[in-house]
C-alpha cells in the first residue's frame, strides 16, 4: 500500500470520527421546565411547560405525564410556541411522584427525548387552587446541562490536532521533501 493511501485512510477515519462525535454537542436542550425536575408541589398545576435552546416542530412534539401508578394524567393537546411546548394537565388527586415522558421535534435537530420526575404531595381535601401565571413559575435551569460534552468535544479537539500533525510528519518522511545532509 502507497504511503498515500495511508495517509488519506487515516485522514478519512478521523475526520468520520470527529464529524461522528462532535454532533451532539450541539443538539437542542431543555433550558426551563415547569414543574422543575425534582421539585415537590402542594398546588396541582394545571399544564407542564418545557423550554429548549431551540426552536420546536409544530408537528410530532409529544409530552405524555404519568401519575405514580402509570395512568397517563395529561390531557393529550400539546401547544408550541417557539422554544416552548406546553400540554395541559388534568387534576392531580393523587400524592406520589409523577413522570413527565417527551420527545420534542425540531426542523433543524435531532430530536429531544427524556424524561423527568416531579412529587405531587395531595392536600388532604380539594379544592380550586388560584391561577398563577406561568412566568412567575419558571425557573432558569442552568444552559450549560452537560459539561462533560464540552469536555468531551475539546479533548476531540487536541486529538484532532495531534493526528494532523502526527500526518504533516508522516508525509514528510514518506514523500521526502528536502532533506539535509550531514555536515562532519
Amino acid at each position: 500500500m502507497k504511503a498515500g493511501r495511508v495517509i488519506h485512510s487515516i485522514f478519512a477515519v478521523a475526520l468520520i470520527i470527529l464529524t461522528g462525535f462532535s454532533t451532539p454537542a450541539q443538539a437542542n436542550n431543555i433550558t426551563a421546565s415547569v414543574p422543575l425536575a425534582g421539585s415537590v408541589l402542594t398546588t396541582s398545576p394545571n399544564s407542564i411547560s418545557i423550554t429548549t435552546m431551540g426552536p420546536l416542530s409544530e408537528q410530532g412534539s409529544l409530552i405524555v405525564v404519568n401519575d405514580p401508578n402509570g395512568v397517563a394524567v395529561d390531557d393529550g393537546s400539546i401547544t408550541i410556541n417557539g422554544n416552548n411546548a406546553i400540554v395541559g394537565l388534568t387534576e392531580l388527586t393523587q400524592a406520589g411522584v409523577y413522570t413527565v415522558n417527551y420527545t420534542l421535534l425540531s426542523d433543524t435537530e435531532d430530536p429531544l427525548t427524556g424524561s423527568y420526575t416531579f412529587m405531587f404531595n395531595a392536600p388532604s381535601s380539594l379544592g380550586t387552587p388560584a391561577p398563577t401565571p406561568t412566568s412567575d413559575n419558571m425557573v432558569q435551569v442552568d444552559r450549560n446541562l452537560d459539561s462533560s460534552s464540552n469536555a468531551f468535544v475539546y479533548t476531540l479537539l487536541v486529538l484532532a490536532a495531534f493526528v494532523f500533525i502526527f500526518l504533516i510528519w508522516y508525509a514528510k518522511q514518506s514523500f521526502g521533501g528536502q532533506r539535509r545532509s550531514k555536515r562532519k
